[in-house]
């Protein structure tokens, strides 16, 4: 099944592996331990994930699954040494009821441990990884002992293991503050260590980077410590420059170097690229709400498109989604259904798709080009080239990646241009449109419900099968019967 976000103790591993010193002991059946893949295999680190699972059995239910816990934590301790430990249960382990907290705290062990308590049947990944940093930050954190003065400071806060372009904006951003004169402190979680989140009140404001996984910390060390944290997301010329402006005011510097600096080219590039391609076009946006919300506004203002469509399968954020999508004049769509996502993009009609993975496939199918723009996680989102999406050079990239679609070394402009010509198909559709474009067939409902009743893993291979065997004898629409009989046919 497809889902746009793991279970939250998916989240509590991404801040996990994104930290040095710490480690997680999951009270988990021997199934859970699929996550390690998404690590190792998504995001290709040369490591495992520093996490424990006690690999329960249905054996163990009728034993003591405490002690097996217990046991599970104390192995860890022994082994990795880590200066900090968490605990908590997946969605299974938690219907035992077996208090990790309470068991890990009765050990005794001479490093903080940081029990998690995430409801995996009412949250989701993202707030897991908040929830997790924010337990995290409120044990470790210490109050300011250094007088203010001197250079400005900062904390740069929310990059993740397994986090959309995290590594390549962390680097962009840092430069950026650099140039502006001011000092990075601690960045957090990615790297950071539980004697690095000890001195986060050092600092004289916060950057949050990813509201979705630091915007609860960050308040609290408001709260707790009196330090400011920005609101503003670098996204996009608008977004880097306005972000500038407010880290600037925070830090009392002056941003007008920087800004006579710009190297940005997505302004002269959307200005000189032939509004063919730009000016009008319609684009569905779709991802985590700082993206979505942000790429809508690149695309009207950036880049002259009309926002078709805007939403988010980030609940906790709805308020902000709905916000912007009235700015934009269109419906929200707050949901974490991708049937549903399929569904308000058939009937939006776009000329442009900005979403997730799961989107790139609704819009290959459906004939529209799309473009990447935020998680779920996919390999393709781990280039091994520099690639941020925020930052000047980060509004670079996302011209280069949403334009491209729409343009693909202008063969959609040479099929309107000769079009009438004898030589070319009237039919003809530029080919990375997908094979729904490129052949013109179409699918009735029946057939399409029939379909989805085949095994996602295979269910491909049977779309591509079946329009091979309509096109081969003529057929214009695939109904149910064309399907069974390009199955027979293919079964001999």
């Amino acid at each position: 099944m497809w889902t746009y976000e793991g279970p939250p103790h998916v989240g509590a591993m991404r801040v996990a592996t994104a930290m040095e010193g710490v480690h997680y002991v999951l009270h988990a059946p021997q199934g859970d331990t699929y996550a390690d893949l998404l690590f190792t295999m998504i995001e290709r680190r040369d490591r495992r994930p520093p996490v424990t699972y006690t690999t329960f059995q249905a054996r163990d239910l009728g034993s003591d699954t405490a002690r097996l816990f217990q046991d599970a934590v104390r192995d860890a301790y022994e082994r990795f040494a880590p200066q900090a430990i968490m605990v908590g249960a997946s969605c299974t382990a938690e219907l035992l009821q077996d208090d990790p907290g309470g068991l890990a705290r009765a050990l005794d062990l001479p490093v903080p441990v940081v029990p998690l308590e995430l409801p995996s049947y009412q949250r989701k990944e993202n707030w897991g990884a908040a929830e997790t940093f924010y337990r995290l930050v409120r044990a470790l954190a210490k109050p300011r002992t250094s007088p203010k003065g001197g250079r400005p400071v900062c904390n740069l806060l929310g990059p993740t293991a397994l986090g959309f372009h995290h590594r390549d904006d962390v680097t962009e951003i840092a430069g950026l503050l650099r140039r502006l004169g001011i000092e990075v402190s601690v960045v957090a979680p990615l790297g950071a260590s539980p004697a690095d989140l000890a001195r986060l009140a050092e600092a004289d404001f916060n950057v949050v980077m990813y509201p979705e996984i630091a915007g609860t910390a960050a308040a609290w060390l408001t709260r707790s410590f009196g330090q400011r944290a920005t609101t503003t997301i670098p996204l996009g010329v608008g977004g880097t420059r306005a972000f500038i402006a407010e880290v600037a005011e925070l830090a009392g510097v002056d941003p007008a170097p920087v800004f006579d600096s710009e190297e940005s080219r997505l302004p002269w590039y959307s200005r000189s690229v032939d509004s063919t391609y730009l000016t009008g076009k319609r684009v569905f946006i779709f991802g985590d709400a700082t993206h979505a919300i942000a790429a809508a506004r690149i695309a009207r203002d950036e880049l002259g498109f009309e926002v078709a469509g805007l939403g988010s399968y980030s609940r906790e954020f709805g308020r902000e989604v709905r916000a912007a999508a009235a700015q934009h004049g269109v419906e929200p769509l707050i949901t974490d259904d991708y049937l549903a996502v399929e569904a308000a993009i058939s009937a939006a009609q776009p000329d442009l798709v900005l979403g997730t993975q799961m989107e790139r496939h609704v819009a290959k199918r459906l004939g529209v080009p799309c473009a990447v723009i935020s998680a779920p996680m996919h390999v393709q989102d781990f280039p091994a080239r520099y690639s941020p999406q925020m930052g000047f050079e980060g509004a670079n990239v996302l011209f280069d990646t949403w334009i491209h679609p729409l343009m693909m070394g202008l063969e959609e402009h040479l099929l309107t241009m000769f079009r009438g010509d004898f030589e070319f198909h009237e039919g003809a559709a530029p080919s990375h449109l997908g094979a729904a474009a490129m052949t013109g067939q179409t699918w009735s409902a029946e057939a399409e419900q029939e379909l989805a009743r085949v095994p996602f893993f295979v269910r491909g291979k049977a779309r591509r099968n079946t329009e091979r065997f309509a096109a081969e004898r003529g057929v214009a629409q695939i109904t149910v019967e064309t399907l069974y009989d390009a199955k027979a046919h293919f079964s001999r």
